[in-house]
């Protein structure tokens, strides 16, 4: 399997250099160095380069190397709207991925709300997050950015005698211009799953 995801993610880099947008440092955004481009995804250090995606230390990026592939093949040059935030359910085309996204995403969150809680400055600090404020409400809840230009709004509520804990993820307005559909809900996904690889 790692294999053919090596081969979409060549297969991706071949459209993304062939040609090459004059624009794309600017528009992932990035850091150019010839034909390599730095920027931050999914709390790591990412590089593209027409032979491949590394990410931290790793070249064997997986999933996340489609993801970071497809981005850059969609990013363009408009900016992230952040506000209003919205629900997954609620962008066009999103209901065959809505099951999956509240179970991979949310739910897989829900059994480790009170690690989270007491990891989220690491969690922030990591995915270039912040404290949601009055965007969100919840018991907690905070922003985190797994791409340059598509950021999630956690929001938590603590398990009490009447309720069990719940986990509600919400995505910056204009999110999908960045992605098709099914790789935003990835997106989703593999943002929580490193969340739960900073806990204690």
């Amino acid at each position: 399997m790692t294999d053919n995801y090596q081969k979409i993610v060549h297969n991706n880099l071949k459209k993304l250099y062939n040609p090459l947008s004059a624009d794309l440092a600017e528009a992932l955004p990035s850091m150019r160095e010839g034909d390599c481009f730095l920027f931050e995804a999914f709390g790591k250090q990412c590089r593209i380069r027409p032979e491949g995606i590394s990410l931290g230390n790793s070249g064997k990026t997986g999933v996340l190397g489609i993801l970071i592939s497809l981005y850059a093949l969609h990013a363009g040059p408009q900016l992230q709207m952040l506000e209003p935030l919205k629900s997954f359910r609620d962008f066009p085309n999103a209901t065959p991925y809505t099951g999956a996204f509240a179970t991979h995403t949310e739910g897989i969150l829900i059994p480790q709300v009170t690690k989270i809680e007491k990891a989220q400055n690491r969690i922030m600090e990591t995915l270039q997050g912040r404290e949601a404020g009055n965007l969100a409400g919840g018991d907690f809840s905070f922003l985190v950015r797994p791409l340059p230009k598509i950021s999630l709004c956690y929001i938590f509520y603590r398990p009490d005698e009447e309720f069990s804990a719940s986990v509600t993820c919400l995505y910056s307005s204009n999110a999908p211009t960045f992605l098709p559909m099914d790789a935003l809900a990835d997106v989703g996904e593999y943002t929580s799953r490193t969340i739960l690889a900073l806990l204690d």
